[in-house]
């Protein structure tokens, strides 16, 4: 037997399933008023009910807003993320179990897991390992000590802070704290068909890819990216990741798993790992990306991932196009966008 859509909210909203909170209402006839799925007032007989898409379609029809569940309020469980990252956030010092954090937002842990992840599109222990980074970083730029930025940003030991923090840093704390202080970056400059392409890398992967109209504006912008680094232009050292990128640009397709060594938050880095999974060939939304990551409303935070991206070609963000289709905004020219996607069309339908 077939269950059609009416009947399975109606069984949402005999369960008081909080989880549809957001994804419709129901009005009650008889009484002319809409509730959240979620609403703890009586339930009504099925006959007297009907559904609506939102609180506006609902308002629309005659009905007025349930004055004990506000459906039209902000969503109770996005309420209940925001509470626990304030909670977090006050307790950085502190390495907070699930279980506490769970109970301070009134959940049970195994539901709330789930829940904190669909709707900021990481686990709570993600959240808390990233925001702990972040102070480490400021810290690190203001304390005198390392030491003091350790502690300062709530870590119970160097170690734990260096082991924690070097992927959200993109090299170790010392080398960060001085904007690249003592690290060497080895870099080279290449012609290609799209222009000048900078290459820089790490001892631990590649750091920088960037285009440009010429190699001392290049050049510039990696020096200002790492102002107390060592830089050394090798063309050697990087002749055959240059090898590799040259072939992609000029419309062959070659496998790009390159090491990377960049910085970025924990969502940036979710972004950037999506879009190394795009196939060659094909493009994605903004939306579709944001809903890939659990975050269905944060399509413009995924655009700006995207514009922060510093390693172009290798987290190929020119596969990310507008809803209708259309080319947005690259960091590196709509021009050059066009002409990578294009390439990839061409060579992915060639037999």
């Amino acid at each position: 037997m077939l269950v059609n859509q009416a009947d399975k909210k109606w069984a949402l909203v005999l369960a008081r399933d909080g989880s549809a909170d957001g994804r419709f209402v129901y009005a009650v006839r008889s009484t002319r008023i809409f509730c959240r799925p979620s609403c703890p007032s009586r339930r009504p007989r099925r006959e007297q009910v009907e559904f609506f898409h939102s609180p506006a379609d609902a308002r629309q029809a005659g009905y007025r807003d349930c004055r004990r569940c506000l459906p039209a309020g902000r969503n109770l469980q996005i309420q209940k993320v925001e509470e626990a990252c304030r909670y977090i956030d006050e307790n950085l010092e502190t390495t907070l179990s699930l279980n506490a954090v769970a109970s301070h937002a009134g959940a049970s842990p195994f539901y709330f897991q789930r829940l904190f992840k669909r709707i900021l599109g990481i686990s709570p222990g993600e959240y808390q390992r990233a925001r702990r980074a972040g102070q480490f970083k400021k810290a690190l730029l203001t304390e005198s000590r390392i030491t003091d930025a350790v502690y300062k940003a709530g870590y119970s030991s160097s170690s734990r802070a260096y082991e924690a923090a070097s992927a959200q840093l993109g090299m170790t704390p010392s080398a960060f704290r001085g904007r690249g202080d003592g690290f060497e970056i080895r870099y080279a400059i290449v012609p290609t068909k799209l222009g000048k392409l900078l290459i820089a890398a790490t001892p631990r992967g590649v750091c920088s890819v960037q285009f440009g109209d010429g190699d001392m504006v290049l050049t510039n912008h990696l020096r200002q990216e790492f102002r107390a680094a060592t830089m050394v232009r090798d063309q050697g050292a990087l002749a055959r990741i240059a090898a590799k990128l040259k072939k992609f640009i000029g419309g062959s397709r070659v496998s790009l798993d390159i090491p990377l060594d960049i910085q970025g938050t924990a969502f940036q880095q979710m972004v950037w790992k999506e879009l190394r999974r795009i196939p060659y060939g094909e493009t994605r939304s903004y939306a579709e990306l944001a809903k890939v990551l659990g975050k269905p409303k944060a399509a413009r935070a995924v655009a700006n991932a995207c514009a922060a991206n510093h390693a172009a070609l290798i987290v190929p963000c020119h596969r990310v196009v507008q809803k209708s289709g259309k080319l947005a905004g690259y960091r590196w020219g709509i021009k050059r966008k066009a002409a990578l996607l294009e390439r990839e069309r061409n060579e992915g339908a060639a037999p």
